[in-house]
């Protein structure tokens, strides 16, 4: 007897259906998700690709040769021809003023009322024209000094040895008090002659017990300048301002109670190189006396640092340039290069915590582009300065530095920081936009773009431009101080940055936080 059974029903067991807003996960079994480990394997992946590496060679490598390239093709022929005039510190200034003065020896004080700046014919006078009391070492240019003086637009100032500015007040007093007291100097001011404010109290750098003291005036020259995508021109003309002084004493041990008036740091009149006439001949200075204690003086030149000179320390590192090119490519690929072949799943997989992920990849990728762009930066500014050197840029126009010395090591560091940021940028950007192409176009856009149009837009607009955009991280390349209370044309094309070094950097520094705020949101909503 035979006995037969139905085999039980074989039902295919069917998996729950995903939902459209469900983020793919692997039914894999993920690894162990631990950071270094992490580091470690993508450390591992970025020196088992031997393109990267490749790429990384070429950036530094392109850095030095299109620094020494740039540093060849610059020249300066104006050494010997220019005179030049030092500070205390070494900084090199404008010191050409129209000085009336006494001596002063020991403690005392000069008090004045100045009633007013005129420019030249009627003209308006210069913004930073300047007029008012000084107590200066000797009449030798760039000696030690403190001055407190009116402005026609910055109110009154008290500033002392070229480079320190100390503001007054802005509401116009007119009565000016400057007062010795061993080596210190105290700057007062007085609507009235009655009441006094306290403005600043100094130490000059090499104020001797025998000073000179008295009135000055001083005005910088007037610029026109002229922008277009073809080039630059700029105009100057030399600026005169004339003021009028009241109620002058100077108090203190006088041995000679007369006054003299002495044109600081004018040219020989029978300076061979001097234009024989024209807007370029600086003209003689002059002083009147119009009553008991009062005087009527006109002047020009100036009293502050020299923002003339070019910048030797920015033109060593126009390599840098070409070096972010190479670094946008491998921040993008780094990541974007996953996505292209799929291998991205495995990644996160392994480690599901995707932000961990980008932080181990920022880490790896701001890691070797900073040591490589330190290298490229250490090893281009001596040969470039080398090259500057020899093409004429030398002291005393420019300093002699070494790659300790100065500015150098800020823009040194500072140039390694750059390119390891734009790295950092093109990755969190890859990860937004999982496009090569993409990623490298659009950082390209932000960083280099803004730099080419700055050449072409008026001065405010191309100055506003090298602010707002990550093409602002290239002024931490400066070696020249730009000081506020001298007006100065920052041209893009002369290499200069409207922000500070270190501002300028953070500008870049904000757009890598937000991109990469913005990769992590994405990788976090996003499937792989």
């Amino acid at each position: 007897m035979t006995s037969s059974s139905t085999p039980p029903s074989l039902t295919p067991s069917t998996p729950p259906e995903r939902t459209p807003s469900t983020p793919y996960r692997s039914q894999l079994q993920p690894g162990r998700d631990g950071f270094v480990r992490l580091l470690r394997a993508e450390w591992s992946k970025f020196w088992t690709v031997r393109s990267w590496l490749l790429v990384l060679v070429l950036a530094a490598a392109a850095t030095v040769v299109i620094s020494q390239l740039g540093a060849s093709g610059s020249v300066n022929d104006s050494n010997g021809r220019v005179r030049i005039v030092s500070a205390p510190d070494g900084t090199r200034v404008d010191d050409t003023f129209r000085f009336v003065h006494r001596p002063l020896t020991g403690n005392g004080s000069v008090t004045v009322q100045v009633s007013g700046i005129d420019g030249r014919e009627g003209r308006s006078p210069e913004p930073w024209a300047k007029a008012g009391v000084m107590v200066k070492s000797s009449t030798k240019p760039g000696s030690s000094y403190v001055a407190l003086m009116v402005t026609p637009d910055h109110g009154v100032r008290m500033q002392w040895d070229f480079t320190h500015d100390e503001q007054g007040s802005s509401s116009g007093a007119r009565w000016l008090r400057l007062t010795r007291s061993g080596q210190e100097l105290t700057g007062y001011e007085s609507p009235d002659g009655r009441e006094w404010t306290k403005i600043a109290t100094v130490r000059p750098a090499d104020l001797p017990r025998a000073a000179r003291a008295g009135l000055f005036v001083a005005t910088p020259p007037h610029t026109t300048l002229r922008r277009s995508f073809g080039g630059t021109s700029a105009t100057a003309g030399i600026a005169t301002a004339t003021a009028d002084f009241g109620h002058v004493e100077l108090r203190g041990s006088a041995a000679d109670p007369s006054w003299t008036s002495t044109d600081v740091g004018a040219p020989d009149p029978d300076d061979p190189d001097l234009p024989a006439s024209g807007p370029a001949r600086p003209i003689p200075g002059s002083t009147k006396v119009t009553g008991a204690g009062a005087f009527t003086v006109t002047g020009q030149g100036d009293i502050a640092p020299d923002q003339t000179a070019g910048d030797s320390v920015q033109m060593s590192f126009q390599g840098v340039w070409v070096g972010v090119l190479f670094m946008v490519a491998l921040g993008a690929l780094f990541i974007t290069a996953e996505y292209k072949r799929g291998m991205i799943r495995t990644t996160f997989t392994a480690s599901p915590r995707r932000e961990q992920v980008l932080a181990a990849k920022v880490l790896v990728i701001g890691g070797v582009t900073f040591a490589a762009g330190l290298v490229a930066a250490a090893v281009a500014f001596p040969l470039a300065q080398d090259t500057l050197r020899s093409n004429g840029f030398k002291p005393p126009a420019f300093p002699d530095l070494s790659l300790l010395e100065g500015a150098a090591p800020r823009a040194v560091v500072g140039s390694a920081l750059l390119l390891s940021l734009v790295a950092v940028l093109a990755l969190a950007v890859g990860a937004l936009l999982r496009s090569s192409a993409g990623a490298i176009t659009a950082v390209v856009v932000l960083v280099i773009l803004p730099q080419i149009l700055a050449f072409a837009l008026p001065l405010p607009a191309a100055e506003w431009l090298l602010r707002l955009t990550p093409a602002a991280a290239f002024a931490i390349q400066q070696g020249v101080t730009h000081y506020p209370q001298v007006d100065h044309n920052c041209l893009p094309e002369s290499g200069c940055y409207p922000m500070t070094p270190w501002n300028g950097l953070a500008v870049l520094g904000a757009y890598v936080v937000v991109a990469l705020a913005l990769a992590v949101w994405r990788l976090r909503r996003r499937d792989a």
